[in-house]
């Protein structure tokens, strides 16, 4: 593992932290955004496009500036380092302009890369159902095509971070019931202002509502809005999905809150704790600061397979499944030492207020992909483990569907 920048992205950090100190009052603070409107969001986006730090590794005919990876890695480490409040458009930036780029036609790029990356647009990811969760390909969402060629799309979608912000989104839908499941999917970008779509929000433990269900009601989508082939979405998922664990695994920044904000945090207030939970709160957090410093050196050795030009291996997976863990436990343990004040502390870097953190990370188990399929990954990619059986394997997604109502 190399902790040291090369020359060239030595001289590409000092750029970025250049411009970001230059900027930093226009750019804001996770403190002050807190409660700041989206459009707020979108014009720190634009500014960060605009001086090329926005979609670097992107193409140039993408609107992006063809850099490396690590270019974009050393960025996401500058933002963290001065507490800037992350992109609007994550989701749009780390997958679903990755589909629209890999499978898309020469005029959904030109319409909608571009703005993708300023925020002129926001995107949402429209892929688990409530019967479709962990086995994504078992959805229901249907898509038929008409006479005139467009296509009609009926169901419901569910756990869509931002819909209710976005105006677009990439939606995976089952377009043929008999073939098996993993081959009758279709893949289509969707406008979000189309009539017949829903959105309703999920009010989360925390208090927030970033989750949404979505339903499409008789919702009409042009065919020239395909995503690749009919009936080839499931290879069309997979670049949203690799994408996905791509931009969650961990690249030397932290999930949720750094171990050194706790560490502080925590040693504000022992003093206040009997001499007996005193102990037992500097055991865990020493557990849970190795544990954390453990998946911030795995991203390390992301980022340094990167800087060498090869392609990094499990560690994405490992290190978001050790991430949210950890994150996790260190939160709970802020929490606890804090007390009845985790109600209206807030955390030293400006991130919320602990006990919403607290409450917000096990949605983190959840989102690009839960704790149990990243362990079967793990599981069955690297430790050479059996696959999972599968009763549904060879059988058409009807008769799996008739099957599994007959259970008794």
């Amino acid at each position: 593992m190399d902790f040291d920048d090369t020359p060239q992205e030595a001289a590409w950090r000092s750029e970025v932290r250049s411009f970001l100190e230059r900027h930093r009052e226009e750019l804001g603070s996770r403190r002050s955004d807190r409660n700041a409107d989206r459009e707020v969001a979108r014009a720190r986006q634009a500014t960060l496009y605009d001086a090329g730090f926005v979609g670097v590794t992107w193409p140039v005919e993408a609107g992006g500036r063809g850099g490396t990876p690590m270019q974009q890695a050393i960025i996401d480490q500058e933002l963290a380092r001065l507490g800037i409040p992350p992109l609007v458009n994550l989701i749009g930036i780390g997958m679903c302009g990755p589909t629209v780029m890999a499978h898309g036609s020469d005029d959904q790029k030109q319409r909608y890369l571009r703005r993708l990356l300023r925020a002129d647009d926001i995107w949402c990811q429209l892929f688990s159902e409530p019967a479709a969760g962990s086995d994504l390909a078992a959805l229901r969402t249907r898509a038929v095509r008409g006479a005139d060629g467009d296509w009609r799309v009926n169901g419901q979608k569910v756990w869509t971070t931002g819909a209710h912000l976005s105006d677009y989104g990439i939606l995976l839908t089952r377009t043929d019931p008999d073939v098996p499941k993993h081959r009758g999917l279709t893949m289509f970008v969707v406008d979000m202002k189309t009539p017949g779509v829903t959105v309703r929000p999920l009010r989360q433990m925390s208090g927030g509502a970033e989750f949404n269900e979505v339903f499409f009601d008789d919702v009409v989508i042009p065919d020239a809005e395909r995503l690749g082939d009919v009936g080839d979405g499931w290879r069309v998922a997979l670049t949203t999905l690799m994408s996905e664990r791509l931009s969650l695994g961990g690249g030397g920044t932290d999930i949720g809150i750094g171990p050194e904000a706790v560490a502080r945090h925590v040693a504000d207030h022992l003093d206040a704790l009997p001499p007996d939970r005193q102990v037992l709160a500097r055991q865990e957090l020493g557990r849970a600061y190795v544990a954390a410093l453990g998946s911030r050196y795995t991203g390390y050795r992301q980022l340094s397979k990167l800087s060498r030009g090869e392609f990094p291996g499990p560690e994405a997976s490992a290190g978001k499944l050790a991430s949210t863990r950890t994150a996790r436990d260190l939160a709970d343990l802020a929490v606890r030492v804090l007390g009845a004040d985790a109600r209206v502390a807030t955390t030293r870097d400006g991130s919320g207020l602990w006990q919403e953190l607290q409450a917000g990370l096990p949605g983190m188990a959840i989102a690009g992909g839960t704790d149990q399929v990243l362990r079967n990954i793990i599981g069955e990619r690297v430790l050479g483990l059996p696959a999972e059986p599968r009763a549904d394997k060879g059988v058409t997604f009807r008769e799996s569907l008739a099957a599994e109502r007959t259970k008794p």
